[in-house]
Order: C-alpha cells, then sequence, then structure tokens
C-alpha cells in the first residue's frame, strides 16, 4: 500500500483511541530523539513553534521537523540550542485498506469489518498547542528562528513562533 496523505487524518474527529494494551500490531513511533542539543546549560531565550488550528500531526510530520531544524541549528549554533519536541503522538490512526486495481472486485469485502488496522501514531493538538521548542542564546536567535520556519513546512497545520526570555533560575 502507498501512502496516505496527510490530510486525510488532520481533522480531529471520533472518540480518542490511544489504548495499546488492546491492540495488536502498533506500530513503533517513528520520533527517534525528544530532547537534542545540550540538555545541560540553561538559555536566555525560548523559542516554540506552536499551531494555530487544532489538528493531528502524524509523528512522522514531527519528526521531519525535528530533523529540519536540529540540522539549520547544528550549521549556525553547534552545541548552543536546547530542542525539544512538547508533544508525544499518542493516538493511534487506522486505516481500512481496502483491495484496489484490477480484479479487486472478486477479493474486496466493501466495507464489512471496516474498523481499520493501526497504521500511524499522531499528536491532537488543540489550537496554540506548543509542538517543539527551542532554547538558545540572543545571538542565535534568527538561526533558532529560521530552524523553526523550515520545521513548519515539515507539519500540515498552519503555525506561529513564540519568543520568550527565561528568567535565569535561583542559584
Amino acid at each position: 500500500m502507498t501512502r496516505k496523505p496527510a490530510r486525510m487524518w488532520r481533522e480531529i474527529e471520533g472518540q480518542v483511541y490511544t489504548r495499546t494494551e488492546y491492540m495488536g500490531g502498533i506500530p513503533v513511533c517513528r520520533v527517534t530523539q525528544f530532547d537534542t542539543g545540550n540538555l545541560r546549560e540553561h538559555f536566555p531565550l525560548r523559542l516554540s513553534l506552536a499551531g494555530e488550528e487544532a489538528a493531528q500531526v502524524r509523528d512522522t510530520s514531527l519528526e521531519a521537523a525535528r530533523v529540519s531544524a536540529v540540522r539549520v541549528l547544528e550549521k549556525a549554533a553547534p552545541n548552543q540550542y536546547h530542542l525539544k519536541v512538547r508533544k508525544y503522538p499518542h493516538q493511534i490512526l487506522r486505516e481500512h485498506k481496502m483491495a484496489m486495481g484490477a480484479g479487486a472486485d472478486r477479493i474486496s469485502s466493501g466495507m464489512r469489518g471496516a474498523f481499520g488496522k493501526p497504521v500511524w501514531h499522531a499528536v491532537r493538538a488543540q489550537i496554540g498547542a506548543e509542538l517543539i521548542t527551542v532554547s538558545t542564546t540572543e545571538e542565535h536567535l534568527e538561526a533558532a528562528k529560521e530552524a523553526l520556519r523550515k520545521a513548519s513546512h515539515k507539519i500540515g497545520v498552519p503555525t506561529r513562533v513564540i519568543v520568550r526570555h527565561v528568567p535565569l533560575p535561583p542559584a
């Protein structure tokens, strides 16, 4: 089967489907790292990529956005950032794989048993939900904005970048 476009699962509809202990054959979550960069240092700026619409974002989209953002940050600000994927894809997406093509009418069963098999993971993000956060220094602000701009192209939802100043923790 070919991979279906993300617009098929973008809308939030139906009940939440997350109880993996009752399902079999669930694919692995494709987000490989949720924290990358310098995890020990405190950075004064925090930039977040927030969705402007309520939507479901697949785990492959999150991973592609993370990879593109890290690629930009590694070139412009090596070891001067901390990138965090804020949402975990708990939602399991199902697909009713019907036989298509020539001669499929003999083996297809139509909509009988159309509940579907688990094929993807997704994040159910509400309006304003922060998907990815980058912490960095003042001199690398533009590089972090560019990284989040490129990451936003991988996510099928309109997004905006929120910049916050974080006070130093008490010593």
